[in-house]
C-alpha cells in the first residue's frame, strides 16, 4: 500500500517572529485597549423604576417560556401560556398603562433615547475601527504569507478558513496564512482576555455581538413600543407548537433497557 506523500514547504523561520508573533501581540493589546475604552465610554445607567423593571422582566419571562417550552409538561406550559398571553394583551405589565396606544416620542427629542443611541454608537466605533485598521495593516504588510503548519490533520472543508489570501489549490490544508491567523485570533482569544482582564470584560468583539443578538438580553430598547412588543410576544406564544420531551419517556426508557 502506497504511503501518502507528505507536502513539504521550505519556509523562512523568521516568518514566525516577524509575522505570527506581531499579529498575535497586536490582537491581544487591541483587545485590552478595547476593554478600557469601552469602560471609559460607558455611560452610567440611569436608575429604573419598579414598573420599568417589572415591564422588562415580564417580557423576558415570555421569551424564556417560548424558548424552553418543550422542557415543561403540557399542563404546566398551558397554564403559564394562558396567564402570560392574557396579561400581555391586557397591558398588565406596562410601566405606563395610560400611554398605551399613544404614538412613541421622537427619539431625536428624547434625551434618554438619544443617550442610549449615542452609547450604542460609541460601542460600535470602539469595536469596528480597530479591526478595520488591523485588517488594513495585515493586508498591506503580510498579505500572501504562509506562516505556520498545524500539527494535526484536517478535512478539506477547513481550507477556505485557514488559507485566506493564498490562492493555491494544491496546498495542504494544514498550512495557515497570515490573514487566516488574524481571523483565528479574532475568534479565539477570549480565554486570554478572561485570564488577563477577568471573565466580565469588554475585549472580545464577537462576544459583544452575540450578546446584542440575544433575544432575552435585548428584548426591549428605549425606542421600542413596549405594548407592541408584548402583543408580538403574545402572538408568538399562541402559535408555538408545544412538544414536551418528557412525553412517553417511560416507554422509551423501557425500550432501551429491553434492547
Amino acid at each position: 500500500m502506497a504511503q501518502p506523500v507528505v507536502q513539504t514547504i521550505h519556509r523562512d523561520p523568521a516568518l514566525f517572529y516577524w509575522i505570527l508573533v506581531p499579529i498575535t501581540v497586536v490582537m491581544i493589546l487591541t483587545g485590552i485597549l478595547r476593554h478600557y475604552a469601552m469602560t471609559l465610554l460607558q455611560t452610567t445607567p440611569k436608575k429604573q423604576t419598579l414598573g420599568q423593571i417589572r415591564q422588562q422582566r415580564s417580557l423576558m419571562r415570555g421569551v424564556n417560556l417560548r424558548i424552553n417550552a418543550n422542557q415543561l409538561s403540557k399542563s404546566s406550559f398551558e397554564g403559564r401560556k394562558a396567564f402570560l398571553v392574557e396579561a400581555f394583551k391586557n397591558g398588565a405589565f406596562l410601566a405606563d398603562p395610560e400611554g398605551r396606544g399613544k404614538p412613541r416620542p421622537n427619539p431625536m427629542t428624547d434625551p434618554a433615547m438619544m443617550e442610549g443611541m449615542m452609547g450604542a454608537m460609541k460601542g460600535n466605533v470602539a469595536m469596528m475601527v480597530p479591526q478595520t485598521l488591523i485588517m488594513g495593516w495585515i493586508n498591506a504588510f503580510f498579505s500572501g504569507f504562509v506562516i505556520m503548519k498545524l500539527p494535526f490533520p484536517l478535512t478539506p472543508q477547513f481550507k477556505s478558513m485557514l488559507q485566506s489570501g493564498v490562492g493555491t489549490r494544491d496546498l495542504d490544508v494544514r498550512w495557515v496564512s497570515s490573514l487566516s491567523w488574524y481571523f483565528l485570533t479574532l475568534f479565539g482569544l477570549q480565554p486570554v482576555y478572561n485570564f488577563i482582564l477577568g471573565s466580565n470584560n469588554a475585549a472580545n468583539q464577537i462576544t459583544q455581538q452575540m450578546a446584542q443578538m440575544n433575544p432575552a438580553g435585548a428584548a426591549m430598547t428605549p425606542d421600542q413600543d413596549p405594548d407592541k412588543l408584548f402583543l408580538s410576544e403574545a402572538e408568538n406564544l399562541e402559535v408555538i407548537e408545544h412538544q414536551p420531551i418528557l412525553d412517553g419517556v417511560e416507554d422509551r426508557l423501557l425500550a432501551r433497557l429491553a434492547a
